[in-house]
């Protein structure tokens, strides 16, 4: 600077002094400043105070020499404090040349500034809160200064700024909170904590209501959260919880909606601290805004589900986590399952643009995907933060994004046991609630439900049979179609069930009934579709029908009605193709029906054989099991059918007995020894009623080896009183027996008839495939 250059008013002393290396001659200049501006007020001279701050700002504070722009700076805080309560007039030319030298290079001339820009908001007081957005930034970036002096001196100011404004009731909170936005996605420890402090104090002023702006620095919030330091942690956990404590207090003021898909980006979280708080928010928000969070369900269950699987280690995350999934599920109502045919309001569309999202969400998540924090990537820019508060009519359910959601987690193999019981719940819960809807997405979730009974967790097929039932048994359900008539093979004999006449006409309609569907009117069309499933499921997975068949198939009876059960399975193995796998089913099912406590009520009903039903069922059961022999004997003693049971025995002499066979009889001997054939042990007392019993089980005792089976049959039919009355020479009429023992209610010539049908083929099967056995070995000897 030119030192010849008229710089008046101020004195050639003053511009030395000012330009002087030396402190204590700069602050004698200053002293010289203050008086002079003193004066101008008492003239009250506007103009040369004016052209003071000029000089200050242009030809020293702005200067390229160093000592000139430490002039500068002392020379317009002298200024200022001359000026007192007036300096308001001028803060904006006061303020701005201060500003500017916070970014020298020089850390001393950065403290300088601070030092000034401390006595002008001092002096100013409240009237700085016009100009505090550049005051605030300026500060923001001396919070991370390295230098410690100008961060100590920053400190200073920025607690001199967090008086005034606690002081004031003027802050312009519109206007402050976009540049507070912006500053929040720093990375620096230092400006992260400037920023919390801020909103600390912001919170604690009573005239300011920064809960109208959460929905813009929440994402923020929960990034700081996140940061390597404690103490900045800490700070950030305390904000956040004063934020929660008033959302409490006035939920009615609060922009839930705005807020929603923040909560599920950070609920999903890898850092547990932000998970945890994050999940601890939308639990409060589910109870207290209600069914305003229905439509942003699927990210909910996105960022909730997984949280169910968690150890102990994340035990607090995983119990919030679990309220956050019942509080949900409570909202979903009857109601949601109204047709929508009308165009669905606006207020779905939040739920829509995170579920379509959802498809790279396990990728997303794994890198810990967070919003973006560069400020030029605003909330407001953000797709995901449309506020749907600005959204107007019902709140209506997104059943499409929460059942993709729930159908992604059945498919991955690393979803923990807990998420899929979660999920399975919600299967069941939505059918229950919105069957009509659930009922569009039943072709898509079958296969996988299926696949679930293969699960390792009894807890889990539990719950899969659950939906699986009400799939089968909801009238939702209910269709036009009747595949299953179309199912049946040509060439199949039908059995003929002869009833009284004064029921033959009820009879029929029951036989047209279930001629086409075994399923009663309780079942709808995926029942049978169900059961064929299951049936090719055991066929292709043994292990399955192995370990878990019986599990599956008792809670099945529990769930629905057992005698449509069994009806439907023995009408789809008597069309079955592979003929092992159909003797194996019925030895399967034959053994459920004789043990299992569920079939109590089934065994009973097919004990008697008084009514056209258990007629029926009883012939359907019959034709599916001949495909196992001693498995359809075992089926005539449990209907008391005890003549057929021994023409059926006789029948065995033509049978291949091998070593299976052998073992299947053992296992009646030992069946006939349980409770359930209590009753027939007792007819062994009526000799007289039941011959045919007694000859049934002698031809048991014929078959057997001298086995321990042997031994306990024979025990047992040497307490038979007078054995004389099985001789030939004490027969009993015909007629008279088998009114007593059996009644005209089944074709006993028929039943042998399809019994030695269906054997035959079994023994063609075996007879070709043993040919094949044989055709291999020569060509392998060849």
């Amino acid at each position: 600077m030119n030192a010849e250059r008229d710089l008046s008013p101020l004195t050639p002393n003053i511009v030395r002094a000012l330009n002087d290396k030396m402190y204590e001659k700069r602050k004698v200049a200053a002293l010289e400043i203050e008086k002079l501006v003193r004066e101008f007020v008492s003239q009250n001279n506007t103009a040369q105070i004016k052209h003071v701050i000029q000089i200050l700002s242009q030809e020293f504070a702005l200067s390229q020499h160093p000592h000139s722009r430490k002039g500068g700076l002392i020379g317009l805080a002298a200024c200022s404090i001359a000026l007192g309560k007036d300096s308001g007039q001028y803060l904006r030319e006061l303020i701005e040349p201060v500003l500017t030298c916070f970014n020298d290079a020089d850390s001393r001339l950065r403290y300088y500034a601070c030092e000034a820009l401390y006595n002008i908001v001092k002096v100013a007081r409240g009237s700085v809160l016009p100009h505090f957005n550049v005051l605030f930034d300026g500060l923001s970036k001396l919070a991370a200064d390295p230098d410690p002096n100008v961060k100590s001196g920053s400190e200073l100011l920025d607690r001199l700024l967090k008086d005034i404004v606690t002081e004031s009731n003027k802050f312009d909170l519109v206007g402050f909170v976009p540049l507070l936005r912006e500053r929040i996605y720093s990375n620096n420890q230092y400006a992260r904590q400037f920023i919390i402090s801020w909103i600390l104090v912001l919170e604690s002023v009573p005239d300011i209501n920064l809960l109208d702006y959460l929905p813009e620095i929440l994402d923020g919030l929960f990034q700081i959260l996140g940061d390597n330091s404690k103490e900045i942690r800490k700070m950030c956990e305390v904000s956040l919880g004063e934020f929660l404590k008033e959302i409490k207090k006035l939920p009615d003021s609060v922009k839930f909606a705005e807020m929603a898909n923040i909560l599920v980006i950070h609920c999903q979280s890898t850092d547990d601290l932000i998970q945890l708080t994050a999940m601890t928010w939308m639990r409060e928000f589910l109870q207290l805004a209600g069914r305003v969070m229905l439509p942003y369900s699927s990210g909910i269950l996105t960022a909730v589900l997984p949280c169910l699987s968690y150890d102990d280690r994340k035990k607090n995350i995983k119990e919030v986590a679990n309220v956050c999934n019942q509080s949900l599920m409570k909202l979903i109502t009857p109601e949601d399952d109204e047709t929508d045919d009308v165009r669905q309001s606006p207020a779905t569309q939040p739920d829509e643009d995170l579920s379509s999202n959802h498809e790279n969400s396990s990728q997303q998540t794994s890198n810990n995907r967070v919003l973006p924090s560069a400020p030029d990537s605003n909330l407001d820019n953000a797709n995901i933060f449309a506020p749907s508060s600005m959204h107007t009519g019902p709140v209506s359910l997104n059943l499409d994004g929460i059942v993709h959601v729930l159908d992604r987690h059945l498919h991955e193999s690393t979803t923990g046991m807990m998420t899929r019981i979660c999920v399975l719940k919600w299967l069941y819960h939505l059918y229950i609630k919105t069957p009509r809807k659930m009922f569009r997405h039943t072709d898509s979730l079958f296969p996988i439900l299926l696949k679930t009974l293969s699960d390792e967790s009894d807890e889990v097929i539990l719950k899969d049979l659950e939906v699986l039932a009400e799939i089968a048994s909801s009238p939702a359900g209910q269709t036009d179609k009747m595949t299953d008539c179309t199912d049946l093979p040509t060439g199949v004999s039908e059995l003929h069930v002869p009833v009284p006449n004064k029921v033959a006409q009820a009879h029929n309609s029951v036989i047209r009934g279930l001629e086409c569907s075994p399923s009663t009117p309780t079942m709808n069309s995926y029942f049978h579709r169900f059961m064929i499933n299951l049936l090719k499921r055991f066929s292709s997975e043994r292990k399955l029908l192995e370990t878990r068949g019986a599990f599956i198939i008792r809670q099945l009876c529990l769930l629905l009605n057992a005698e449509n059960i069994f009806h439907s399975m023995a009408d789809i193995l008597l069309r079955e193709e592979d003929l092992k796998f159909a003797s194996t089913m019925v030895q399967n099912l034959n053994s459920i029906l004789l043990t299992s406590s569920e079939l109590f009520q089934l065994r009973s009903q097919l004990k008697d054989l008084q009514t056209p039903e258990s007629c029926n069922l009883f012939c359907c059961l019959y034709r599916s099991w001949c495909h196992n022999p001693v498995a359809t004997v075992s089926l005539c003693f449990l209907t008391q059918n005890y003549q057929h049971a021994y023409h059926l025995i006789q029948k065995f002499g033509d049978l291949e007995v091998t070593v299976d066979f052998l073992t299947e009889v053992d296992k009646l001997v030992q069946l006939i020894e349980c409770p359930i054939f209590t009753y027939l042990r007792l007819q062994l007392l009526d000799v007289e009623n039941h011959p045919y019993l007694i000859r049934a089980l002698y031809g048991l005792l014929m078959l057997l080896p001298q086995s321990s089976a042997f031994q306990l049959l024979s025990h047992r039919l040497q307490c038979v009183p007078n054995p004389q009355l099985m001789r030939p020479g004490n027969k009993q009429p015909e007629s008279s027996r088998a009114s007593k023992e059996a009644p005209a209610r089944i074709d006993d010539a028929e039943l042998l008839q399809h019994f030695e049908k269906v054997q035959k083929k079994h023994l063609e099967i075996r007879h070709q495939r043993a040919g094949a056995g044989e055709l291999l070995e020569r060509r392998l000897v060849q």
